[in-house]
């Protein structure tokens, strides 16, 4: 639980890797100095700002914004550092601050590398400040402490490193500010995007220049998605509805250390790599020609600024290229969250103060009628009318920006990853390793229903899935364009009425299928394996793809026999894993029980299932997970209620995805509502079928 501390108060820190989570009223510059005991500092060298960003075990962020993340390592500071100051500052000429008491106050969160918080602050109180020592984390008999610290300076960053003991306080505050303003935001170089054409003649698009209220992917490489400490956390929004446990956010195992301590999104060694997205081939940009020299008075033409940075696949901190995306889509999907949130918080400021001015105007009776009256509300319409403006068109920047992105990452997505619809797939062959997240489909917005952002789970799944074929679980709006989409890309005989039973089944089977397919491509030959429950032998027709490639051996048994000899075989091994587990004696394991990690499919439960059955399969849910079995459900939850409130354990246990667009997950930042689409082939498409071939082929010549 989050410590709420006030100016003065302190919080011991149990554990010395954290980050510094920033977020103010508007672009701010993000400093940390190094002091010794007393808080003096030796030089500029103990000062990290965005014109040197790196110092040994801290890193911060290379531009002005209004939020940050900032990277701290206690471990790995210099034995003489026993105060570290996390500095706050406006710069000049970016934004409309000038002081801290012109926006709402900024607040301050020490977490952990997984986002839990460990200690907050808010700056309460500051008037005419421009610079502010906001916390600072101090050594004290060799344990560590964060206090809330506060103290502002109406002179600005000058004054408060002059007042920290550093003689040239003048000097390097002038170039931070002159780092801040060349615009250093990108940790990765990219190349000048001069003329760049696309294969079929036409000019490719140009990114927009980075908003400076948005940070840009080079500063998501600063503080990589937050990570568990068991790195085996599903990375997937938290379900909408009253049974929802708190999501938790997830990203890589320890980025690759600089010299200095610092993470490093330096590609592996040998060649450099070109992460461009192959179909943007940009010319080289032609060298600015170096100003004459003329005679003292001539004009000489300035140098032209510095074009924007085109996006770069990889753009993110990591080990490898497949890490780097994952982090990268990540942040992607934050950014997008915060921009939308900031939309809609203007939105809905606007629309209030509407209100308030109406109100105002036309409290007293004598004006509420005549052309005082209407210039009344025509004012307060227009001011309205004028923030939306520039609130959309901030949001609009933010989703160039972004879709300029996606177009770049998407396509250099690996299959796990990727779309069924990604040429990776027609190349694809057996996996050597088990990759570290899986697609499970694509999420948007209703702001922005063309920008969809891939729904990653981190592998091996923590929680099984449930694939909710009932149709009284949708609300029905009206005619919705998701519901078109469905129509128009998946295949789908929606009409724009209530989604059909039949129809809705159909696609859960094949949402169902195109799911373990995806699972057992990305696996290794012969490691991940399909079980089927189906008890009246309706879903036949769908897993023909999986029995005609012989993924599935056999078809699954009907009835009530065939429900209890899988699940007696899958408790079976669940028993036998654990044990030879907790005797580390995996040797032991009787040769007829198969290692592969298991995904049951069970479809038109509860059919066929008795009291034992139910049993069983609820603690498969529980347990099945932590030694490989996965459970993939495909059922109506209103045709369960017969069985009370015991199953409620089970479907929360369970991710809930749907066969058509739903909006039912929310984000781990701000809660927004998510429509999730799933993970279907193209109409018309044989790419599932095709990759069960490949793995039916490399399992038999794995047996051979």
């Amino acid at each position: 639980m989050t410590a709420e501390l006030v100016r003065g108060q302190n919080h011991a820190l149990d554990r010395t890797r954290v980050e510094i989570r920033i977020t103010a009223g508007g672009p701010v510059v993000a400093a940390v100095t190094l002091g010794d005991a007393q808080g003096r500092l030796p030089g500029t060298e103990a000062v990290a700002h965005p014109g040197a960003p790196r110092r040994t075990g801290i890193e911060v962020p290379r531009q002005a914004a209004a939020e940050h993340r900032l990277a701290v390592d206690l471990g790995a500071l210099p034995d003489a550092v026993h105060r570290v100051s996390v500095l706050l500052a406006l710069p000049t000429g970016i934004g409309a601050l000038t002081t801290f008491g012109a926006a709402a106050p900024p607040s301050v969160r020490v977490t952990d590398l997984d986002g839990t918080g460990l200690a907050g602050y808010t700056l309460t109180g500051l008037g005419a400040e421009s610079a502010v020592v906001a916390v600072e984390l101090y050594r004290r008999a060799g344990a560590w402490k964060v206090r809330a610290v506060g103290q502002g300076y109406a002179d600005g960053l000058a004054a408060l490193l002059r007042d920290q003991g550093l003689p040239q306080a003048a000097e390097l505050a002038a170039e931070i500010e002159e780092a801040v303003g060349r615009g250093h935001a990108r940790a990765v170089p990219a190349p000048a995007p001069a003329a760049a054409s696309r294969p079929d003649g036409h000019a490719a698009p140009q990114p927009p220049a980075p908003d400076t209220t948005t940070p840009p992917a080079a500063d998501r490489a600063a503080a990589a998605p937050p990570a568990p400490s068991d790195g085996h956390s599903a990375h997937a929004p938290a379900e909408h509805g009253p049974s929802v446990h708190a999501p938790s956010a997830h990203g890589p195992g320890p980025t690759a250390p600089t010299a200095e301590g610092a993470t490093s999104t330096a590609p592996p060694a040998g060649a450099p790599v070109d992460y461009r997205h192959p179909k943007r081939r940009a010319t080289p940009a032609p060298a600015t020609p170096t100003p004459p020299v003329g005679a003292p008075g001539d004009p000489v033409s300035p140098a032209s600024p510095p074009a924007p940075s085109l996006p770069v696949a990889g753009d993110a901190a990591g080990w490898s290229m497949e890490e780097r995306l994952y982090n990268q889509v990540w942040g992607m999907f934050e950014d997008l969250t915060r921009s939308v949130a900031a939309y809609r918080s203007a939105f809905d400021f606007a629309e209030s103060r509407l209100e308030q001015e109406l109100d105002t105007a036309l409290s007293d009776p004598r004006n509420r009628l005549g052309t005082a009256a209407d210039a009344a509300r025509a004012t307060a319409r227009d001011k309205h009318a004028a923030l939306v403006t520039q609130a959309r068109a901030a949001l609009d920047r933010d989703l160039a920006q972004l879709a300029a992105e996606s177009e770049v990452v998407e396509p250099a997505l690996p299959p796990a990853f990727a779309r069924w619809d990604s040429p990776v797939w027609q190349a694809h062959r057996s996996a050597q390793e088990r990759p570290m997240a899986l697609r499970l489909g694509d999420l948007h917005l209703p702001e922005v229903r063309d920008l969809r952002i891939p729904m990653l789970v981190r592998l091996p799944l923590e929680r099984g899935l449930w694939i909710d074929c009932g149709p009284d679980t949708y609300a029905w709006r009206g005619p919705d364009p998701d519901r078109a989409y469905a129509r128009r890309e998946l295949g789908s005989a929606l009409t724009d009425g209530p989604p059909d039973e039949a129809e809705l089944r159909r696609l859960s089977l094949e949402t169902a299928v195109a799911l373990a397919a995806r699972m057992l491509a990305v696996h290794p030959a012969g490691e991940f394996a399909v079980q089927v429950i189906d008890p009246g032998g309706t879903a036949l027709p769908a897993l023909a793809p999986l029995l005609e490639t012989g993924v599935l051996p056999a078809a699954p048994v009907p009835g009530a026999q065939g429900v209890a000899t899988v699940l007696e075989g899958l408790t079976r091994r669940v028993d036998l894993v654990q044990m030879a587990v907790r005797s580390r004696a995996a040797d032991a394991l009787p040769p007829d029980v198969d290692t592969a990690d298991q995904l049951l499919i069970v479809h038109d439960f509860p059919h066929g299932f008795d009291d034992r059955a139910v049993t069983r399969l609820r603690y498969l849910a529980d347990e099945g997970p932590a030694v490989g079995v996965h459970l993939l459900m495909v059922a109506d939850r209103a045709q369960a209620r017969e069985y009370g409130p015991v199953l409620d354990p089970l479907w929360r246990s369970l991710l809930r995805i749907t066969p058509v667009p739903d909006a039912h997950l929310v984000d781990p930042w701000v809660g927004h509502t998510w429509t999730y689409e799933p993970p279907l082939a193209p109409r018309g498409s044989q790419v599932v079928r095709q990759v069960l071939a490949r793995v039916a082929e490399a399992r038999r010549e794995r047996r051979s």
